[in-house]
């Protein structure tokens, strides 16, 4: 079951101890030719069911490759409930999903599900392994990286992808240079919000280690977004998502129920996983249901103590409290590499119908 304390509450010593924020580790180790097919693939439409999208259209290199919307798009004919969170560092998150549902361990699997789920990709693996093999450069980069005489499989798609996913680190930011004893890599303000993130603030309770998260569910109380009421498409995905969840009476569950649909515990209605705070300059609008625009929004509702049924206590912050802790949010985000572009070849070369 996935449970924790609030974002935001009295912990005892021990565990404020504990909780403290690191700098980002050393880059994965990966097998580069493996990596450089998944990045291929990561930009391939046809690894969609009817060959429109592919994983960077959700998850956007210009945005830390995260959404640039509220709410994500889902599949042609149909739209998403939650927000394309950012993929920075991604191989270091311990839950993935806002529910927590997969093992960031494991990030084939996550692929695997983005890919073949019907809201997302809605592709077959047996599909795509065919159409890869039909394509000359894509077959050629399969080859450099499982051998000389392998054939598409589908299951292998998803390791390629997730290896690639492994190469994405943000970069060195100021907090990190901080982090490892430069006293000058901060400006004063945001060095104001470090003291506060750690000292009244109390958000490294939650907001810890190298990506700003313990990995942990937790209810802030944050409002619906209203599209999800408003727009059918978007209703009619929460509830297959909650019946393909096993949730009981999935039909009168009409709001996002987060980690309850994994643990079925009523102390889990509402729980989000923490989200990382790298790159969050590039990631916004924020939340589970990008309800917030602004990075000031998320840190003023933080200090209110949270909506109804929050686990959050007001913090009780002064004006200048809070722009010292939106500057430290700030400072955690590297500007962004070059431009990412796709991979160069025409993706439909080989003949095969879009």
């Amino acid at each position: 079951m996935l449970t924790g304390c609030a974002l935001i509450c009295v912990w005892p010593t021990a565990g404020a101890q504990s909780a403290r924020l690191e700098p980002l580790p050393a880059p994965a180790t990966v097998k580069p030719a493996l990596a450089k097919l998944g990045w291929h693939l990561f930009f391939e439409p046809r690894l969609s069911g009817d060959g429109s999208r592919s994983c960077a259209s959700c998850h956007l290199p210009s945005r830390a490759y995260g959404g640039d919307s509220d709410l994500s798009r889902g599949y042609n004919g149909t739209e998403y409930f939650r927000n394309a969170p950012g993929l920075m560092s991604v191989r270091l998150k311990t839950r993935l999903m806002w529910d927590g549902r997969l093992d960031g361990a494991d990030l084939p699997t996550a692929v695997r599900d983005m890919v073949t789920e019907a809201h997302f990709m809605n592709a077959d693996g047996r599909l795509i392994q065919e159409r890869i093999r039909q394509i000359p450069e894509l077959l050629a980069l399969w080859r450099d990286a499982f051998g000389a005489q392998s054939q598409p499989y589908g299951p292998q798609i998803f390791v390629a992808i997730g290896e690639f996913l492994k190469t994405l680190d943000g970069g060195e930011t100021m907090v990190d240079r901080a982090l490892r004893g430069d006293r000058t890599a901060l400006p004063s303000q945001a060095r104001e919000g470090m003291a506060l993130f750690s000292g009244k603030g109390q958000c490294v309770r939650c907001h810890s280690g190298a990506l700003g998260t313990d990995g942990k569910a937790y209810r802030l109380g944050v409002p619906e977004n209203p599209a999800i009421a408003d727009e059918p498409l978007r209703m009619i995905t929460l509830l297959r998502h909650h019946a393909t969840m096993g949730v009981p009476n999935y039909m009168a569950e009409r709001k996002d129920l987060g980690s309850y649909v994994v643990s079925k515990q009523a102390a889990d209605r509402g729980r989000f996983v923490t989200p990382a705070l790298r790159g969050l300059t590039h990631t916004g609008p924020y939340m589970h249901n990008g309800l917030f625009a602004t990075l000031e929004e998320v840190v003023a509702f933080h200090d209110q103590g949270g909506g109804p049924g929050s686990e959050l206590r007001p913090l009780g912050l002064s004006v200048r409290e809070r722009a010292a802790l939106v500057a430290f949010l700030r400072a955690w985000s590297a500007p962004l590499q070059v431009a990412v572009e796709p991979p160069a070849y025409d993706y439909w070369s080989a003949g095969v119908a879009r």
